[in-house]
């Protein structure tokens, strides 16, 4: 199961805001120009993501794991990994939304949807994420 630890140091300006299975995890790094804190994806064999609000950090993780991981590195400034485009409706919705030019009503706009649609997706993509962890910790993955 996914936990916060907020008290968790990895460096002067950064600590582990979650952890998750296989290396995975959302760190917090405090902007050193005084402009709060920013909150990065972190995953082995991937670039390092960073946001601005740690929920969209959290949605973008669970888009890793629902999709069994993916490769940000190589899809240009606006383009999309192919294992999201592959992996459906809900899934891309969830990305995109992770994504600094959009927002729910971009996204409900994209696919001609309401945004409480949009937000089923999403919590599709949640509940997904979270059954796959699960299962993998069952399995005795760390």
């Amino acid at each position: 199961m996914s936990q916060s630890n907020q008290n968790t140091t990895r460096g002067e300006h950064e600590s582990i805001h979650r952890e998750y299975i296989l290396g995975v995890q959302i760190v917090a790094v405090e902007c050193l120009d005084g402009k709060g804190t920013q909150y990065q994806f972190d995953a082995p064999g991937h670039i390092e993501v960073p946001f601005e609000n740690p929920d969209m950090a959290e949605l973008y993780a669970d888009v890793y794991f629902d999709v069994n991981g993916f490769e940000e590195a190589g899809t240009g400034e606006r383009g999309v990994p192919p294992e999201i485009i592959q992996a459906g409706r809900d899934t891309l919705a969830a990305y995109f939304l992770t994504q600094p030019y959009s927002d729910i009503n971009w996204v409900a706009s994209f696919y001609g949807k309401k945004p409480t649609e949009i937000e089923r997706y999403v919590a599709s993509v949640r509940r997904r994420a979270q059954e796959i962890r699960e299962s993998a910790e069952e399995r005795g993955m760390e």
